[in-house]
């Protein structure tokens, strides 16, 4: 099982050094093909993306966030910057509550 990593130009070099795969995106139509292609490879167990690349395909992440099914979807704030969204949204949001 392997990781990948889909965010920023620092985030994905900072991960390349420790060997992890990556690419960075710049945009929602970037995001969402880099996302199928990385979904679609089963070698895949572990993808970490960055919050404002998830923001860009945010429902897309979201179906992945709480599934059992891998892979195992990693969200990490983007250099310089703390999560903006809680936990106990992510978890409302994951079993279907609206508030």
């Amino acid at each position: 099982m392997e990781y990948y990593v889909l965010g920023d130009d620092d985030t994905v070099l900072g991960f390349s050094i420790v060997g992890v795969s990556g690419a960075a995106v710049h945009d929602a139509d970037e995001a969402l093909f880099e996302w199928k292609r990385v979904i679609a490879n089963k070698n895949y167990g572990i993808i970490i993306i960055t919050e404002d690349v998830a923001d860009l395909i945010r429902e897309t992440v979201d179906k992945y966030l709480f599934s059992e099914d891998f892979p195992l979807v990693v969200e990490i704030p983007q250099k310089g910057k703390g999560f903006s969204r809680d936990l106990k949204e992510l978890v409302n949001q994951a079993i279907g509550v609206v508030m």
